[in-house]
């Protein structure tokens, strides 16, 4: 069972890390709204998997931590897609959607699940995770910069109301690579591709 969870895990963290590629072209580069809602709906639900793959390895550390970091990465995660379905409809039915237009999302205020919660949930599973020979040496440093940086992108956005600025565009950027990087090397590694560094 643990090596079917693994396969699964790893699989659905590679989509997870394409389907952040796939958003993050959308919403920079090509600018489509309905195909970055789409990737938004679909790369936090994909990403759950992974997030409980690094769970399972750290909780013998401190599963109180583990825990919490779970409940974090599960809402924000569900947070993130909730967002991504609404931008969704928003996009299918634009005219009943103008008087809101510029008002925060009623299900993610500014990001708070996107980035804000699930950039906790990271740091913490980073955190335990560099306690443990159970993951790869990378998975601590670079989850806890992924954290960090999604939580920064979550307060710019917050106190920063231009998501033009570059308080809020660096942060973003910096989390918008580092997050599909991140789920694409644990699929990898879940599914043995990369075993190098454990």
């Amino acid at each position: 069972m643990a090596m079917s969870f693994n396969r699964y895990a790893g699989w659905l963290s590679i989509l997870a890390g394409v389907a952040g590629l796939g958003y993050a072209l959308a919403f920079v580069v090509l600018k489509n709204a309905e195909l970055s809602a789409v990737f938004l709906t679909l790369a936090p639900l994909l990403a759950v998997a992974g997030l409980v793959a690094v769970f399972e390895r750290v909780r013998e550390i401190d599963s109180g931590y583990a825990t919490l970091a779970l409940a974090l990465g599960a809402f924000g995660s569900l947070a993130a897609s909730t967002h991504g379905a609404y931008d969704l409809g928003v996009v299918l039915h634009p005219a009943a959607a103008d008087a809101l237009k510029d008002l925060p999302s009623p299900v993610d205020p500014r990001g708070y699940g996107t980035f804000g919660l699930t950039g906790l949930s990271v740091v913490l599973l980073a955190w335990l995770a560099t306690k443990t020979p159970a993951l790869p040496s990378w998975v601590g440093p670079l989850g806890l910069l992924l954290g960090i940086f999604l939580v920064l992108t979550w307060l710019g956005r917050l106190i920063v109301l231009d998501a033009t600025s570059v308080l809020v565009l660096g942060p973003a950027l910096v989390s918008g690579i580092l997050s599909p990087v991140f789920f694409l090397a644990l699929g990898a590694w879940l599914l043995g591709w990369r075993r190098s560094g454990t």
